[in-house]
């Protein structure tokens, strides 16, 4: 059965894309953006973590931090985040079980899940995405 909110989380989420296990503990005092998203280079899985690239500072400046979750590999994640520059870890679930966990597996939509708790959920959103307006603000990031 999936996470439901004011569940407890797994604290070992799995390895990033060079190998490091990654923790919930390890942002404990931390708001967490945890997304998953179903492949990467795919355009609309694309679109999404340039979202939360071109947005990144505004979200550390808001107290989060933020990992994205897809049963890639690591190597395929090493490669899209050279590609699109993306300044946040991904995790290879390639078999699934934290997807599984939250009950995002097989979802053709993205999900988007925050807490202010690195051990419970509170807020489950199915997407995530932020306005393009790169060239209102003068920044140079290429688009995605």
């Amino acid at each position: 059965m999936a996470l439901q909110v004011g569940d407890k989380a797994p604290d070992v989420l799995g390895l990033d894309q060079n190998g490091n296990e990654i923790r919930l503990s390890d942002f404990k005092g931390k708001k967490l953006a945890l997304y998953f998203y179903p492949k990467d280079n795919t355009s609309g899985c694309t679109a999404e973590a340039c979202s939360l690239r071109d947005g990144y500072k505004e979200l550390q400046a808001a107290g989060y931090e933020v990992v994205g979750v897809s049963k890639d590999s690591a190597k395929s994640h090493q490669g899209f985040i050279a590609k699109q520059e993306l300044p946040f870890n991904l995790i290879a679930d390639t078999d699934t079980a934290l997807q599984q966990a939250f009950g995002v597996w097989a979802e053709t939509v993205r999900t988007f899940i925050h807490g202010d708790s690195p051990y419970h959920l509170y807020y489950q959103r199915r997407w995530y995405h932020r306005e393009d307006n790169r060239s209102e603000r003068g920044e140079n990031k290429r688009p995605c």
